[in-house]
């Protein structure tokens, strides 16, 4: 676990909470994204789930089925990818964003199942109902940089140029490059 994401606040089983998501009460609402804790992340560029600062440069994020079968096949083919359609997800560390995809039952298999549906569904979020699965081949996507705009309902994201691509079908595929990132980061 990234230290960073180890301080978190906890739920009462003890899991560490992402900084973008909503309370209810004493109880994080895992499955959904608190507006203003987005707004706030993207506006300070801090990281959407250990919420310290993510330094100029690379950022990462966890993408499902169908965008990581599109980044895939853009660079086998040898051609730029880009996100043009916004996204409700921000970006985070490294090293965060491989935990998150390791943790995150919805993240981490392609047999998992949505545990909610979206609040108020739109054209971005009508995917989001309860029950639908992820699909093949995750991936944890490296970009150049991200911009984003927030809007009175919304907090929307687009992520530009392609500088690591990590797919996986279950996400321990990823722990080896979970510990050597961590490894990384404390200098070893």
């Amino acid at each position: 676990m990234p230290p960073t994401v180890d301080s978190r606040p906890r739920d009462t089983r003890g899991y560490p909470v992402p900084a973008i998501t909503p309370w209810q009460g004493d109880e994080p609402q895992f499955a959904l994204t608190d507006y203003g804790r987005s707004a706030d992340c993207a506006r300070g560029r801090l990281c959407s789930v250990c919420n310290t600062l993510m330094p100029r440069g690379p950022v990462w994020r966890v993408v499902g089925a169908t965008e990581s079968a599109a980044i895939g096949a853009a660079l086998a083919a040898g051609r730029p990818y880009r996100n043009l359609a916004p996204t409700l997800e921000g970006p985070g560390h490294r090293a965060c964003m491989l935990y998150a995809s390791m943790v995150c039952p919805y993240l981490a298999r392609p047999n998992a199942r949505r545990g909610l549906s979206a609040e108020r569904p739109d054209e971005l979020t009508e995917h989001v109902v309860r029950g639908a699965v992820r699909g093949e081949m995750g991936a944890v996507v490296g970009f150049g940089d991200y911009e984003y705009a927030v809007t009175d309902s919304q907090v929307l994201f687009r992520f530009l140029d392609v500088v690591e691509f990590l797919p996986h079908d279950t996400a321990d595929a990823q722990l080896d490059e979970l510990k050597a990132e961590l490894d990384r980061l404390a200098g070893n």
